[in-house]
């Protein structure tokens, strides 16, 4: 596998394009991504009661199998708790992007991102479509601009692919993604979509994601926030021309391993780029009795404001983390918990077997300085394993969200 960081028009039949229509301020505001065939369509969403009108729509169009042709996405204004207006509005979106592509307008895909409740301006956004989809390109500068054209609070354009072989045939997966803040993702506000020109069956490619994305967006939290607008979808057009993937066979485990790597990449990216954010935090636990403990103790670690104003401030106080994995829901046996922090400073022991170590401030200051932290937490109840990536949360966090919506 070759991995880059070209995005969703590395995929043979893939155009992308990304343009300014007015719904932000003089900031690109529109993407259009397009395949010259139906694709195969799988999507993973948010788990908020409270759903955007395109989550809605797109797992409608998902339980009803339905092929992808294109997918148009504004940032500026989720679409989320705009009641019936926002669904009719959303529809528009899809029809519009339909009519400019003479295709059916169950074969679009819509995203929102932006500020909650406030309705679309759909006027503006139906004369977007119309003047954009012009521009679309097959080239690196459009998935450039439509990468762009989807971030709100992003500091930096999220974009991953890869290049594998199945059949002799070489097969090229791209993706890009959105993600600053208001992320914990339980399948953030995060948004995600691949493209890949790989023939496969539309049940493994949902079964693939689904799977993909308890190891990767599932276990990144930039604040413990789960959004009413998350989406991860991949479209397969299987302009590669290998022979369909029908079956969980050597071919199936191939594509599974390159897209949970393209997963995580972009997972990570999201963290990195967390509002305000100052380090990056990856926690480990082993030794649980189950990897769901593992995987509750992990997340309840990150998510912990304590845990994360502890490491803004490069403070040791290892208590915060044990406190988190306390209330995590985990099954658990304190008198066999061991934590150790590491970063390229070095490494240090702050707790074994529940008993609290000496340890020196000035050595563990020194390693909290570092942008990269571990935190390893070893148990000994059995064989469970999780692993997660957060940041910590610094003055900026707060004064990015205190005025988001002005």
């Amino acid at each position: 596998m070759k991995l880059n960081h070209n995005g969703v028009t590395e995929a043979k039949g893939f155009y992308a394009c990304g343009r300014y229509t007015g719904l932000k301020n003089k900031r690109r505001d529109l993407a259009i991504v397009y395949s010259e065939v139906p694709a195969k369509f799988a999507g993973v969403f948010t788990t908020n009661r409270v759903k955007a009108a395109p989550v809605i729509r797109n797992i409608s169009l998902r339980e009803k199998g339905c092929d992808i042709q294109a997918i148009v996405i504004n940032s500026g204004n989720a679409n989320a708790c705009t009641g019936a207006q926002g669904i009719l509005n959303n529809q528009e979106m899809a029809e519009t992007t339909a009519k400019v592509f003479n295709i059916n307008a169950n074969s679009v895909l819509t995203a929102s991102t932006g500020v909650i409740g406030v309705q679309l301006p759909i006027k503006t956004i139906i004369e977007g479509i119309e003047k954009s989809h012009k521009f679309l390109s097959d080239d690196r500068q459009g998935a450039i601009d439509a990468s762009a054209a989807i971030m709100t609070t992003d500091t930096v354009p999220k974009e991953v692919s890869a290049q594998f072989i199945i059949d002799d045939k070489v097969i090229n997966i791209g993706g890009m993604a959105k993600g600053s803040g208001m992320i914990h993702p339980n399948m953030a506000t995060m948004l995600t979509f691949i493209t890949t020109d790989l023939n496969i069956s539309r049940d493994l490619l949902q079964k693939a994601l689904s799977s993909s994305t308890e190891t990767s967006y599932n276990m990144i939290s930039v604040d413990g926030d789960t959004s009413t607008n998350d989406m991860v979808c991949v479209l397969a057009n299987g302009l590669a021309g290998n022979s369909e993937i029908t079956e969980e066979n050597s071919d199936y485990i191939k594509f599974k391993e390159v897209l949970d790597t393209i997963n995580k990449e972009l997972a990570m990216m999201i963290v990195k780029d967390g509002e305000g954010a100052t380090k990056l935090l990856e926690v480990i636990v082993s030794g649980a009795k189950t990897d769901n403990d593992a995987k509750l103790m992990c997340k309840s670690i990150l998510t912990s404001s304590l845990v994360k104003t502890a490491f803004f401030g490069e403070d040791a106080n290892w208590g915060r983390i044990m406190c988190a994995i306390g209330y995590s829901g985990a099954e658990l046996d304190p008198s066999t918990v061991s934590l150790r922090l590491q970063s390229r400073y070095g490494s240090i022991r702050l707790l074994e077997n529940g008993v609290p170590l000496n340890f020196n401030e000035e050595i563990a200051s020194e390693i909290l300085k570092a942008y990269t932290i571990d935190i390893i937490v070893d148990l000994l109840d059995g064989e469970g394993q999780s692993k997660g990536w957060g940041c910590d949360m610094s003055y900026e966090y707060v004064r990015i969200n205190g005025d988001y919506r002005s």
